[in-house]
């Protein structure tokens, strides 16, 4: 398998999308559409990729400088065609070997199947070789005319296709390797006299097949690797077919997933085997899921490391590590920067961002946590709130090794609580506190007696406090 060179073509203006966004810029799985196009060309090991931008071309070219930085970018200002795209890409160059030309749009493609269709082009010396499929409703997609032999004579686009070829149900994938000689030769003899007035690339295989040259059809099995986006029906579309591969995948690595049709994986996580997902959850980004793991239901992890054991119940995290045998939620929100150490625990509505919690200590339920670090083995007791924001800037709370905060603290940074030490509940803490010590921050109490029976006579309060005092 041999490419020299790779073309995409990614000017389309995708107005059917009906968006300020390039439509190659469009998600699905974690990658644009244009960078899964490029993730299954990485596998072709070529030479040269040349992508050709139009619509949102500084958007375009900036995403391209991140994802692909060795490619070279084209500008097609004017939509001449696919042909006029391929004119402008291989301007400059002096094509030897193989060239592949595909569209920016096919995000379900594989390398697996660029690599086969390669070969096969290469066994045959084709001059050049088109990937079709067979599809249940080819409308939309330009038509395979085949000869009385049933080899490739020609592609027909759906506007330029008679009555009798739109029944056709094998139709061009947009996928097409050429000899770069040959394509160099040809390319310059096309014209627009079609429906569209456009250059099209298809009109290349006709030239080469009137000048007696070797062309081929190649098929391939499964039509919805070959399935484009123009829309956003298509754009899901795609995204549950890339879903169902996705998990079908880890599914047959080891990994549990109690319903796959509620539950999203990005291409670009990994999942050790035995982990278990639970329904309605989403994997995000380049997460990465250790053996044993159990996530879910109701969870969603966008850049997180979970680490072996660790158990994510209907909570969300971003950009966060969770340690080994670890457990969050439920209702548990984890921003960025927080890391939990093995052993801790995240536990009912408790939000933590910017923060370290060392091994063996937990937040059990309702608190906040940010811009903190916690040592091993503390425990911060219900309702506790690391108060960061003074309204200008942030600040930082450092809590030590086996720390016992009360119920209702707040922790108002910047501010320290030693190794041992702890805080009374209800506690207002803005002063460090000690090693070893406990910090008491709130009013003495004070009980008025009788308040109730004068203030609020005859209510229910005052009646049921009559009748205690009755018996006394």
């Amino acid at each position: 398998m041999t490419v020299q060179t790779v073309i995409i073509l990614a000017a389309g203006e995708g107005t059917r999308m009906k968006s300020a966004q390039a439509k190659v810029l469009h998600s699905v799985a974690g990658r644009s559409l244009l960078g899964h196009v490029l993730h299954a060309v990485d596998q072709l090991n070529a030479q040269e990729i040349r992508i050709v931008v139009g619509s949102g071309r500084e958007s375009v070219e900036e995403h391209i400088s991140i994802i692909a930085p060795k490619a070279t970018t084209v500008f097609q200002e004017h939509r001449g065609g696919t042909g006029h795209a391929a004119q402008l890409a291989l301007a400059g160059l002096t094509p030897q070997g193989t060239v592949l030309v595909l569209a920016g749009d096919t995000p379900m493609l594989t390398g697996q199947s660029l690599a086969a269709f390669i070969e096969a082009h290469n066994a045959g010396n084709f001059a050049a070789s088109v990937l079709t499929a067979e599809h249940p409703d080819p409308t939309g997609y330009g038509r395979i005319i085949r000869d009385d032999a049933d080899e490739l004579l020609k592609i027909v686009e759906e506007k330029d296709a008679s009555e009798d070829q739109k029944f056709i149900f094998e139709i061009n994938s947009g996928v097409y390797a050429f000899d770069g000689k040959a394509l160099a030769a040809s390319i310059g003899k096309l014209n627009n006299s079609n429906a569209q007035g456009e250059l099209y690339l298809t009109d290349v295989i006709g030239i080469l097949k009137s000048e007696g040259a070797s062309v081929a059809a190649i098929m391939i099995d499964d039509f919805t690797e070959i399935l484009g986006v123009n829309d956003r029906v298509q754009l899901a579309e795609s995204a549950a077919l890339l879903r169902d591969r996705i998990n079908d995948h880890w599914m047959r690595a080891g990994v549990t997933i109690i319903d796959p049709t509620t539950t999203w994986i990005d291409a670009t996580a990994s999942i050790s085997n035995d982990v278990s997902i639970h329904p309605g959850s989403a994997i995000y980004g380049a997460t990465t899921i250790e053996a044993g793991a159990v996530i879910g239901p109701r969870t969603t992890l966008t850049n997180c490391q979970v680490k072996q054991g660790a158990s994510v119940l209907e909570s969300i995290a971003t950009d966060t590590v969770i340690g080994e045998g670890s457990t969050v939620g439920p209702f548990t929100y984890l921003r960025a920067g927080t890391v939990l150490g093995d052993a801790t625990k995240a536990g009912a509505f408790v939000e933590m961002k910017n923060a370290t919690v060392g091994t063996g200590s937990k937040v059990p339920h309702l608190s906040y946590v940010g811009d903190a670090t916690i040592g091993e083995g503390s425990n911060i007791g219900a309702a506790t709130i690391f108060v960061n924001y003074d309204g200008v800037d942030k600040h930082h709370t450092t809590v030590g090794d086996h720390v016992r905060i009360g119920s209702d603290t707040m922790l108002v940074a910047p501010v320290t609580v030693g190794d041992g030490a702890y805080t009374a509940a209800g506690s207002v803490i803005t002063e460090d506190v000690p090693a070893g010590a406990i910090g008491v921050g709130r009013a003495k109490q004070k009980n008025v007696l009788g308040w109730v029976l004068r203030k609020r006579a005859g209510s229910k309060s005052a009646q049921a406090a009559e009748a205690k005092e009755k018996k006394g």
